[in-house]
């Protein structure tokens, strides 16, 4: 880029995950002329869904990493900077290095900010200590280090009072690590699993809650609703929750042997203390369907950080992806945005090392299927999926740009589903990983 501390471009993307490369990959193949400028400080591209794999020893960490300048579509400038400042009354983005950015079109993808402060001593006992996550840089590999070193005793898997990242990933690591406890000789039988959450189900839409309280029961883990764990010793392996009663909240302590957390997440704060952030939440404030700023016509946002009642998933900027490509072409064209997105979402529970439920919902909280099966089932199947298919689908058509075409995922039904009669693919017993 030009040494110059003041620049435009025509659109502006902000943030290089999974929504902001597929954005930016969409857009040049339907306007190759457009001056596209990507803002993101990290030289590494991960895939995040990835990481509940790598903490249940399933995939090694260089498998979900990737980099960045390998991931980029080809004629998009990349800015390696932070963004400090959202001036949308003048178009413009300012930087950590100083610069100052003017934009035609402004599209925010940032992801969300992971709050471990806001656990008093969490920071201090991560990553040691028996204290693991898979949301920390680096945690998932020490989270199979724990389960592998697991002798029995009190294990504990926390879900916060926040929207996070995969709403199911903390559930997902519960599964696998009772397969691994239960596989152990003798630790099966000393281990008491239990989950931890400030919500007051196992999942926001009903059906997919049902079959997911009859895998806990199965297992005999025992849940905990509306606990939100808010502080933490590490030498003393105690978790203290604040705990919503009829009466108001009370603090409870709980001794652990090992503990999964789930840490509190929010907006950036670039994000959260501008004006395109919603008052009280500091999400960005965008129209559900048209995916365009409420207040701002030619700023768009997707993927972790918009405020948007659906889960915050990979899958979701699938669905959100070209909504925001079509109304934002539409919007220099001098059209209304007129696409629309449905809230569409997936969330592929593992259920243990040979079993998945692929949740699949919209904004109308109702399941729905890409697979043409019952999606409220656990199915072998949707393991294979889980680690096979949508990797590859991510790595190799999403951040592409492609459209998820017919014929790609007939292809992988073939493979999947031999028999295209099958009404419920057969669960494996339990096998090592």
């Amino acid at each position: 880029m030009p040494s110059s501390s003041s620049r435009f471009h025509d659109i502006v993307i902000i943030g290089a995950g999974a929504a902001g490369i597929t954005v930016a990959s969409q857009l040049r193949a339907q306007a190759p002329d457009l001056d596209i400028l990507l803002i993101e400080p990290s030289a590494t591209h991960h895939y995040q869904p990835g990481w509940t794999l790598v903490g249940g020893g399933l995939m090694p960490m260089e498998d979900t990493a990737r980099p960045q300048r390998d991931c980029l579509p080809s004629g998009v400038i990349w800015l390696q900077d932070h963004v400090t400042e959202l001036d949308p009354e003048q178009n413009q983005v300012v930087t950590a290095q100083g610069l100052q950015i003017r934009y035609g079109q402004l599209v925010v993808c940032p992801g969300l900010q992971i709050n471990w402060d806001k656990i008093e001593g969490l920071t201090e006992a991560l990553g040691r200590d028996n204290v693991a996550s898979n949301y920390a840089p680096q945690g998932a590999p020490y989270t199979w280090e724990c389960l592998q070193n697991f002798r029995g005793g009190q294990a504990i898997f926390t879900h916060p009072a926040t929207p996070i990242k995969c709403g199911g990933a903390p559930q997902k690591i519960m599964y696998l690590a009772d397969d691994v406890f239960r596989q152990k000789s003798g630790v099966g039988s000393r281990t008491r699993v239990s989950f931890y959450s400030a919500e007051g189900s196992l999942f926001g839409v009903p059906e997919y809650a049902q079959i997911l309280e009859g895998v806990a029961e199965r297992r005999q883990i025992e849940t905990k609703f509306r606990h939100n764990l808010v502080a933490l010793d590490g030498r003393r392996r105690e978790a203290v929750f604040e705990q919503k009663t009829d009466q108001g909240m009370e603090r409870v302590t709980v001794a652990y042997d090992f503990i999964h957390v789930a840490p509190p997440m929010g907006a950036p704060d670039f994000v959260a203390q501008s004006p395109l952030g919603k008052a009280g939440s500091g999400w960005l404030e965008v129209d559900p369907h048209t995916l365009q700023h409420l207040r701002y016509d030619n700023v768009f946002g997707l993927g972790d950080v918009a405020h948007l009642p659906t889960s915050k998933t990979a899958a979701a900027v699938r669905g959100q992806a070209p909504v925001v490509v079509q109304n934002l072409l539409a919007l220099r064209r001098g059209e209304a945005p007129t696409a629309r997105y449905d809230g569409y979402t997936c969330c592929p529970v593992i259920t243990g090392y040979n079993s998945a439920v692929m949740a699949e919902f919209n904004y109308e909280k109702k399941p729905i299927s890409s697979f043409y099966l019952n999606p409220t089932q656990e199915r072998y199947s949707m393991w294979l999926a889980k680690r096979y298919l949508l990797p590859w689908l991510y790595w190799n058509r999403m951040l592409k740009g492609a459209p998820f075409e017919k014929e790609i995922l007939d292809q992988w039904k073939a493979r999947l589903f031999p028999d295209a009669a099958e009404t419920a693919s057969p669960l494996r017993s339990p096998s090592a990983p």
